[in-house]
């Protein structure tokens, strides 16, 4: 039996709790792992331990969505070490928002969930243009051939 869309639409509540990022954050990397356009990040170039990762994420994104303050780290380094290995590009980034926001779309409704997007779509425009401005600076300091 499947539900109306607006059971369905009226199923999903909002991002409340630390279980619910620990959910979101699962749910998007099982996704974003096994995906044709991003997931050779995470098993090729880093090949990451997603024992160790996961709860770095799940304190990022409580931080970021429910305001708790559990985040220190920099979360901008280890993607520029991922960006050397392997360039992260526009069309990178653009996958990357596209499965977190269908993610969250497929789980959660709510001013949170919003919040989570907004702040995913800020945080992906950021790092994009924080690496490009990166290679534009060692591209500048480069001999030139």
């Amino acid at each position: 039996m499947t539900l109306p869309q607006d059971s369905i639409e009226t199923a999903r509540r909002d991002i409340e709790s630390p279980e619910d990022i620990i959910h979101l954050v699962d749910a998007f990397y099982a996704l974003a792992i096994s995906d044709s356009v991003i997931g050779h990040f995470f098993t090729e170039v880093i090949q990451i331990n997603l024992e160790d990762h996961l709860p770095r994420l799940y304190r990022f994104w409580c931080g970021i969505i429910l305001g708790m303050p559990s985040y220190r780290e920099n979360a901008l380094m280890p993607h520029v070490l991922l960006h050397q290995k392997s360039p992260l590009e526009a069309h990178h980034f653009e996958r990357w928002l596209t499965l977190f926001n269908g993610t969250i779309d497929c789980r959660f409704a709510g001013p949170r969930a919003e919040l989570a997007k907004r702040r995913a779509r800020d945080i992906a425009s950021a790092m994009a243009s924080k690496l490009a401005h990166l290679d534009q600076l060692a591209s500048a300091s480069s001999p030139a051939d």
